[in-house]
């Protein structure tokens, strides 16, 4: 079984809500982010996003967008991030999943890309570019080698399309809580309740919100609405902040142990 499906099957048995983190892979350095994955997950973290640095990313507001800057300087690539992943695989058990545009994928080539990623250990692909309607060659390739293709939707969805996004969907449903782009916010739109509502009466699957989680009120806020939430910008923010490594492992870890 997928680990994704065992770590919800678990959250659910205990009652408790999963906290997923997103980190830009490669930011300050990837020798960073794989210290920074492993104190996530000693410090609470249900499973783990590794964002894929990316020229272009449409999704993401300004503190992601600077931060996969910062990478791409670097030099960070695709195939960095899942050596990256393989050996995160073999320090941890928690899921892992990469947050990734299209343009590298296909870049990658479909059938590499998923052999690659099922060989590092990767458990899900979110890939927020690329059309419900265009996704059925990854999806299915990713089946085949037991890895989930997360489906996300926003508060504009349609009853349409809840429908068709949660009918091949695995793993969990992203659901974005605002009509816009990523980045901490002080308050969670009603928007975001109403899409998990509506989500709910369609799926059993896991349902996580993202999009402006930075705080744990707004965590308990959502009652049993969520199963996890998604916390990126806030993260994210804090790797900005620099200092020397175990400073940043430091303050990182003080911040989501908050969440526990």
């Amino acid at each position: 079984m997928n680990r994704i499906d065992v770590k919800f099957n678990k959250l659910r048995t205990e009652g408790k809500k999963g906290i997923i983190v997103y980190v830009t892979a490669g930011d300050p350095d990837l020798e960073t982010t794989e210290e920074l994955v492993c104190r996530l997950a000693e410090s609470g973290a249900a499973m783990v996003e590794l964002g894929v640095p990316f020229s272009d990313p449409v999704a993401d507001g300004p503190v992601i967008q600077a931060a996969a800057g910062r990478a791409l300087k670097n030099g960070v690539t695709l195939k960095d991030v899942l050596e990256l992943t393989s050996r995160l695989r073999s320090r941890l058990d928690i899921p892992l999943l990469v947050m990734t545009y299209y343009n590298p994928v296909y870049s990658f080539g479909l059938e590499s890309f998923v052999h690659t990623a099922s060989k590092s250990g990767l458990d899900g692909v979110i890939v927020p570019d690329l059309p419900l309607e265009e996704s059925e060659a990854l999806s299915e390739m990713l089946q085949k080698w037991g890895l989930h293709l997360i489906q996300l939707l926003a508060p504009t969805s349609s009853p349409g399309r809840i429908k068709a996004a949660v009918k091949n969907a695995g793993g969990f449903i992203y659901c974005v809580s605002v009509s816009g782009v990523t980045g901490a916010r002080t308050d969670l739109p009603a928007s975001g309740y109403e899409l998990l509502t509506r989500v709910r009466s369609e799926t059993d699957l896991p349902l996580a919100l993202g999009f402006g989680i930075s705080r744990p009120e707004q965590v308990s806020s959502l009652g049993d609405e969520a199963d996890a939430v998604i916390i990126g910008s806030a993260i994210v923010r804090l790797v900005e902040e620099g200092g020397c490594r175990d400073e940043i492992l430091k303050r990182v870890a003080s911040y989501l142990k908050k969440f526990n």
